[in-house]
């Protein structure tokens, strides 16, 4: 294969690595280089004209996997003239002109605060023949303003805000992410109603703490956004999506114990699409360990907001965040976060060793714990959490589940002959479709009954009592995705990139 010909768009492919932040960032990406005149390369292509690594600073390892990714296409560079890669996201912000000292063939690196630079960032660099660095200090324009391509029909994430205020001593989103704005109610109620008239049916909202939302609007001109009646602005933008035509489910993420109040709560009972699932992060049940992470919350007050929401919403289904062998954890430390395990009787969680995040200060705290003990507690919370998740799962069997049907969740369903979606709660569901098959598409909704359990997920093996067809149905079948155009403030554009000259000597694909 060689460079896209005269007259052809380029083609892009981008990879994303790291949370939900990262991939509607990916979003954003992908809809600036589709605005410019790329188009995204086919799953098989393994030569794009543009590659983009779409980083995290958080995860164990990241920095190891991304140099090896870009190791293995260093050769598929230097066969394919023309071709560029791209880099950004937390690592790119953390490593800066790092990445390119180790990895020279590199084109451009953007950080979390200019994503809206990158079209013009590699069109400068094949200019110029040479790398283009770029990391701002701070925020360029707010992301959800950049065009978007969005990955599903059915579902899509709207950041309500971007960085965090709070300190936690074992991360480094703030120092990546910088401090948390927040965007207007208005235009994000703006982008979910673009979203649900292109036929999505569910939104996620999206923030590092979103029950901080809003906390400055009073001093901007929006009194009524910053408490009105006593509820917050987070709880008041709740309640307006339940007032958007068309929208069946809100979920938000990630809420912070220490500002999660009585009103948000309220609204996630009275709001009838707000779904009756909490992502509460915990990190550890001893209230020393919780101190040395700098959470500003002790495990009284975690369990009292559990105990309120299921006073509410008796099925809430709630899940959470665990770090196993922060520095100084002791076995009494440890087996306190079993307690908590054990008393929140949590749907799912997601369970992580500690491991040194170099520029944070539990990187530098003395009490580093020896792998083997890290590992040998981490498989005893494991063993704890599904456990509990089982038999909280096995108390939905007979139960009916309405499942918004989704695609790619289920990766044994081609084999099993079943499709996969997620209930009301955020349960994944493998069902059967009986009498229906070849007629269900990702985006409908199905009413089926729940005839088996395991940990992680619950089985329908039924006929499905109902099947509604839906818009987003019709777009996935149609193989379209919602676009939002956003509002480009003050960004500079360009046109579709021209190709560059086929090579004399062109090589062939491999």
């Amino acid at each position: 294969m060689t460079t896209a010909a005269a007259g052809s768009p380029r083609t892009y492919q981008v990879r994303t690595y790291g949370c939900q932040m990262n991939v509607h960032d990916s979003e954003r990406i992908s809809g600036l280089l589709e605005q410019a005149g790329y188009v995204r390369a086919a799953e098989a292509d393994e030569q794009p004209d543009v590659v983009v690594f779409n980083t995290c600073a958080v995860r164990e390892n990241a920095d190891n996997r991304l140099y090896g990714n870009l190791g293995h296409l260093r050769p598929v560079k230097d066969k394919h003239p023309g071709m560029q890669i791209a880099v950004g996201g937390c690592l790119a912000q953390k490593d800066r002109g790092e990445i390119v000292r180790k990895a020279p063939w590199v084109d451009v690196v953007f950080g979390t605060h200019n994503i809206g630079s990158l079209p013009v960032l590699l069109e400068r660099a094949r200019h110029n023949a040479a790398a283009e660095v770029e990391i701002l200090e701070s925020l360029e324009v707010f992301p959800s303003t950049l065009p978007t391509r969005r990955e599903s029909t059915y579902a899509g994430w709207v950041s309500i805000s971007v960085g965090c205020n709070n300190t936690c001593t074992f991360c480094i989103v703030p120092s990546l992410r910088g401090k948390e704005k927040d965007r207007r109610p208005g235009d994000i109620l703006s982008e979910v109603r673009a979203l649900v008239d292109e036929g999505v049916l569910e939104v996620t909202l999206l923030g590092q703490n979103v029950n901080s939302y809003g906390v400055a609007f009073g001093d901007a001109g929006e009194p009524n956004w910053k408490r009105s009646g006593g509820r917050s602005a987070f709880a008041e933008l709740l309640r307006a999506c339940g007032d958007i035509e068309g929208l069946e489910r809100v979920r938000f993420t990630s809420p912070h114990p220490k500002d999660f109040t009585d009103d948000v709560i309220a609204a996630m009972a009275e709001t009838s699409n707000v779904c009756h699932s909490l992502h509460m992060p915990l990190q550890s049940g001893s209230d020393e360990v919780l101190r040395a992470m700098r959470r500003s919350y002790r495990s009284e007050r975690y369990l009292g907001i559990i105990e309120k929401v299921r006073a509410a919403m008796p099925d809430a289904a709630i899940t959470t965040d665990i770090i196993v062998g922060f520095p100084g954890e002791t076995d009494a430390d440890f087996e306190r976060t079993l307690d908590v395990v054990r008393e929140a009787r949590f749907a799912s969680a997601f369970t992580f060793q500690y491991s040194k995040r170099p520029g944070t200060p539990a990187a530098t705290m003395d009490g580093q714990l020896p792998k083997q003990v890290v590992q040998e507690r981490y498989e005893r919370l494991i063993a704890t959490v599904e456990e509990i998740t089982w038999a909280e799962n096995k108390k939905l069997v007979g139960e009916t589940v309405e499942v918004l049907v989704a695609v790619g969740e289920g990766r044994k369903d081609e084999r099993t002959g079943r499709m996969s979606g997620r209930a009301r709660d955020g349960r994944l569901v493998h069902f059967d479709a009986g009498s229906l098959a070849g007629q269900i598409r990702p985006g409908d909704i199905v009413h089926t009954t729940v005839t088996y359990a395991a940990p992680h997920h619950l089985n329908a093996d039924g006929e499905p009592l109902s099947h509604r067809r839906t818009r987003a149905g019709d777009a996935a079948e149609a193989g379209r995705a919602p676009r939002t155009p956003g509002v480009l403030l003050g960004l500079p554009t360009i046109g579709a990139p021209a190709a560059l000259p086929t090579p004399a000597t062109g090589c062939s694909a491999h």
